[in-house]
């Protein structure tokens, strides 16, 4: 087992504490908040070991989960590298592109791997797709939340649309050609609602919407390719793939048949693949533990946290034009 230790116990710092303490690949051995009235209420509370400093905890574990504020992460990233141990981070993985090259070339150059926690990876409805998701090129995500104080600290689409960002990077093997985007600042000093369009090298074109100041909460993306649309709720662990063949000859009475100006018939089929439960923040964390013991490159690795990041910042720097 991977001694784990948990850098920041704030709301998802406790949750990771709990899931970390649970898991089978770990062997929890504690956590360093420097807020010393959060540190002594999540000791007494859950009874975890508190150590007094970052470097203590560092020094005691194999594995170091940082889920600090984002303005932390770099600083708490370098210690853990430096210190020859292995780094998963919370999204996004810093709060620059430069910061997050540098974490790449330090974890390169120690020897250690680095995971970034961009959980939507782990959506079950999302997995339960992935391998069906082939050369999409049309994308639309929604991404709507309910306003929440505590994620106004970063603009909206790295608090929330930096998830769909990922995702999509992920299915698209393309370089990103193009990105236009518009936003409003309603509640917080930075937009709280704001639309992406990213085009790629290879003609897909993505449409991102995140917003935190919605009356319902909403995560949908949908994935149009040939003969074949697919749909994927990660709020409600849903999916649902549409699918086009040729119509045969004699199609029976319920089947439903579309047909082109060419007079081309297709027959629509219609998917619901199994969807398995499952807490996808453990899941994670577990197959970053399996990605160390194997030697292989984590799910989400740095590189790829780095390049979501980087697309991120091109989208609010286009905002702020």
């Amino acid at each position: 087992m991977l001694k784990a230790g948990v850098l920041g116990a704030g709301h998802l710092g406790k949750i990771h504490l709990k899931l970390l303490q649970q898991s089978e690949y770990y062997e929890l051995v504690g956590f360093y908040d420097e807020s010393e009235s959060v540190a002594a209420a999540v000791a007494e509370e859950f009874g975890y070991k508190r150590f007094p400093t970052m470097q203590a905890l560092i020094e005691a574990c194999d594995m170091i989960d940082v889920v600090t504020p984002t303005t932390h992460h770099f600083d708490c990233a370098e210690q853990v590298i430096k210190a020859g141990k292995h780094l998963f981070i919370e999204k996004p993985i810093t709060q620059t592109v430069e910061q997050a090259v540098a974490i790449r070339e330090l974890a390169k150059k120690h020897g250690v791997r680095g995971q970034v926690g961009h959980v939507e990876r782990f959506n079950p409805a999302f997995t339960a797709v992935n391998d069906l998701i082939d050369n999409p090129m049309f994308i639309e995500a929604h991404r709507l939340a309910e306003f929440n104080p505590r994620g106004t600290d970063v603009p909206v689409v790295l608090d929330l649309m930096i998830h769909d960002i990922d995702a999509i990077l992920s299915v698209v093997q393309s370089e990103v050609k193009s990105i236009s985007a518009s936003g409003v600042a309603v509640i917080s000093d930075t937009p709280d609602i704001a639309n992406a369009r990213i085009e790629f090298a290879n003609g897909c074109v993505a449409n991102l919407t995140a917003s935190r100041i919605s009356m319902k909460k909403m995560r949908k993306a949908r994935f149009f390719q040939r003969d074949a649309y697919i749909s994927v709720d990660f709020l409600e662990k849903k999916c649902e793939v549409v699918r086009m063949k040729d119509a045969p000859e004699n199609p029976d009475d319920f089947a439903m048949i579309l047909q082109n100006a060419e007079g081309v018939k297709k027959q629509i089929y219609f998917d619901n693949p199994e969807v398995e439960p499952n807490n996808a923040i453990l899941d994670e964390l577990n197959a970053f533990a399996k990605a160390i013991q194997q030697d292989e490159t984590p799910v989400v690795s740095l590189a790829q946290g780095t390049e979501a990041l980087r697309v991120a910042m091109k989208i609010i720097a286009d905002l702020e034009k």
